[in-house]
């Protein structure tokens, strides 16, 4: 081999070894990147709303896509049976009454309410995931406090679209207090549009746009609670109640309008490559009210029955989870809050322990599950408390108690207090324990 050829056999060799080392970092990076999340939540919907939970009447393909593509729960839970409590609870991990905004049952305009809300001395998922270096973005609604700093600005989030109030008219977009009720980041704004469609646009407009770091998207659908409105309803007059009229066949329209846009988001992940990057959560926040259908599960929203706090939930994350497996674990909001931020790599403030489990590992190694044990309590608008361990129910609304067997009735429909009297007194006074480690409630001025 002569010099001009050795000479070249090197500097190719070089070439080489760069290409393959800048591989290795590559891959390397790949691996360990952190995912980005998408935690989607709608509100009001019934357990069994869903195609994939067993709904006869509303068509919904994208919805049932991501449990087929993952993992779809039937033994979900939400911190509260209403909103301000269950949003509390996923924002913070923590049971909505160790925070003083998760007491209000829920949030309202009203001036008795207006000094209430999340701030950033509660660490909360926005701040921990934008710490850790991700973009974080919610768009929908908040409905966790009013002021300024209560903003979720202030709370960890880059940007924000969506409204502040417990509901909006899905056409005016007026809030429940009567007044305009959308905002970009603090301004108030005006667009036209179906608002199911508006915050199904801007998640789709923000994931295909170029990130430099991973991103959190929390996406909070209104639908498909009241107002009853769908694509080509009219504005609700300001002389008609907005949990008034409705129909079934609107209440379809709202559902499809949500699936809709959940199709469109799993459609924008794929086209910009970003499918098994991505952990997609969707739940519920409280049990189904008027049009919706709540299955096998006794009463509905506002109530500790399971018809009140029994969800629909799923997750989804090409190549890191199962698919098409239903799991019967008892799982809880706090649980995606964990869940979150195990994926993200975030270790939580020691002086706010979650009350919530990472579910990757329970999931992919199916020997692990756990029994578990969880506890409820409202006070403002009626006095209700429950726990719920290894398959047994306490509850109790105002001065009636119940216990129940979920695991061989779980429409809760005989007591079997007097019959287990053991159970009972135990699992009473194992709740009446829980209320002495969290907030006193507030009662309704």
């Amino acid at each position: 081999m002569g010099c001009f050829d050795n000479y070249l056999y090197q500097m190719v060799a070089k070439q080489v070894l760069k290409l393959l080392l800048l591989v290795f970092i590559f891959s390397s990076q790949t691996l360990c990147q952190k995912p980005n999340i998408i935690m989607i939540l709608s509100d009001d919907m019934g357990y069994a709303d869903l195609g994939c939970y067993g709904s006869r009447d509303n068509h919904t393909p994208h919805l049932d896509r991501i449990a087929r593509e993952g993992v779809q729960f039937n033994s979900a839970y939400s911190a509260g049976p209403m909103c301000t409590p269950t949003r509390t609870a996923l924002l913070t991990g923590r049971y909505p009454a160790r925070t003083t905004v998760g007491l209000i049952e829920p949030l309202t305009t009203k001036k008795r309410d207006a000094d209430y809300g999340l701030t950033n001395e509660t660490p909360s998922l926005g701040i921990y995931l934008k710490s850790a270096g991700y973009e974080t973005r919610l768009i929908g609604k908040w409905h966790l406090g009013f002021q300024p700093r209560h903003s979720p600005l202030q709370n960890g989030f880059d940007q924000y679209f969506g409204f502040l109030s417990g509901a909006s008219d899905y056409i005016s977009h007026d809030g429940d207090g009567r007044t305009p009720d959308l905002f970009r980041n603090d301004t108030a704004v005006h667009v036209d549009g179906y608002l199911t469609d508006l915050f199904t646009q801007e998640a789709v407009k923000f994931i295909g746009s170029t990130h430099t770091q991973p991103f959190f998207l929390l996406l909070t659908y209104n639908a498909p609670h009241w107002p009853w409105q769908g694509r080509k309803s009219g504005a609700y007059p300001d002389t008609m109640d907005y949990t008034a009229g409705g129909s079934k066949e609107i209440y379809r329209e709202m559902i499809t309008a949500l699936d809709d846009g959940v199709g469109e988001i799993l459609n924008a992940l794929q086209q910009n490559h970003l499918d098994s990057s991505t952990l997609v959560i969707f739940t519920n926040d409280n049990g189904g009210e008027r049009y919706s259908n709540n299955g096998i599960n006794r009463q509905g929203k506002m109530t500790l029955w399971e018809g009140g706090i029994r969800v629909p939930a799923m997750m989804r994350w090409p190549g890191h989870l199962a698919q098409q497996q239903v799991n019967s674990l008892p799982v809880i909001t706090m649980d995606w809050t964990a869940t979150i931020l195990a994926a993200a790599t975030v270790k939580p403030n020691d002086s706010f322990p979650l009350d919530g489990l990472n579910l990757i590992p329970q999931i992919n190694i199916s020997s692990s599950l756990k029994q578990r044990t969880f506890y409820w309590r409202t006070y403002q608008r009626s006095k209700q408390k429950a726990i719920m361990k290894d398959g047994w129910k306490y509850l109790k609304i105002e001065k009636d108690e119940y216990l129940f067997n979920l695991r061989k009735d779980p429409g809760e429909t005989t007591n079997l207090k007097n019959r287990n009297p053991i159970i009972f007194s135990r699992l009473k006074r194992l709740v009446e324990y829980w209320e002495t480690t969290v907030l006193p409630p507030i009662p309704m001025k």
